[in-house]
């Protein structure tokens, strides 16, 4: 059976691949975006099961990136990472949109209570 795919999106290269090899010891796989265009590119391309997105990013932000995918993919569960507080509006948005927040610096469990949340039977 093919393992299910989750898309990563960060401009940090060390917190995506961080969080690729967390994801790989639950098996999933997973495919790193440096940016919101690129992730917006990639998503046209593949068949993603969940998007997991970084909010502080340099020309599109997470919050941005997130409007576009429940645009175009609004079945897509898209989980927000962040290390800073929410400005002001950021916290609707979010609530209203995304799929699930975890704040960084984040723990294995974290991830894994995540992953329950949409795949409890894949990793129950």
């Amino acid at each position: 059976m093919a393992r299910q795919q989750i898309l990563i999106v960060d401009d940090n290269p060390n917190m995506s691949s961080l969080l690729s090899e967390m994801l790989e010891i639950f098996e999933f796989e997973s495919r790193r975006a440096g940016n919101g265009q690129e992730a917006m590119e990639i998503l046209g391309d593949d068949s993603f099961a969940m998007v997991i997105t970084d909010l502080r990013m340099p020309e599109m932000s997470g919050s941005e990136l997130l409007k576009n995918i429940k645009e175009k993919h609004p079945e897509l569960p898209v989980v927000v990472i962040s290390g800073y507080n929410l400005a002001e509006g950021e916290d609707t948005l979010l609530s209203r949109l995304a799929d699930g927040f975890i704040n960084k610096p984040f723990k294995m469990v974290d991830i894994e209570n995540m992953l329950n949340k949409f795949f409890k039977a894949r990793i129950a």
